[in-house]
């Protein structure tokens, strides 16, 4: 049993990990928190002796924690209009008319 939760913490652990460095939001809530609920399962299943590892992901796990959390409170995601690409737009589309009347 120990063993399946330690893998397990390990594989949530590393998809919370990759879903943090990846711009998906905050869907990474969920395998960081399954690694965080396994590996403190982990470590109560364990002996003392065998509780480095299970202490180590859960560590992991609530330093990739707080990076979501970080950037979900500090970094916005702003949407800016471009007037460089507008006004050439709009020139793109009097040459299409031009072109069209000269036909």
């Amino acid at each position: 049993m120990r063993k399946f939760l330690v893998i397990s913490a390990i594989i949530f652990a590393l998809l919370g990990i990759v879903f943090t460095i990846l711009p998906l939001g905050t869907i990474a809530f969920l395998p960081i928190s399954i690694a965080v609920i396994l590996s403190g399962l982990a470590i109560l299943k364990s002996k003392n002796s065998q509780r480095k590892l299970p202490k180590i992901i859960l560590f992991i796990s609530f330093l990739t924690l707080l990076v979501v959390i970080g950037k979900v409170i500090f970094i916005k995601d702003v949407v800016k209009s471009d007037s460089q690409f507008e006004l050439k737009k709009e020139e793109s589309k009097k040459e299409d008319i031009k072109d069209l009347e000269g036909l």
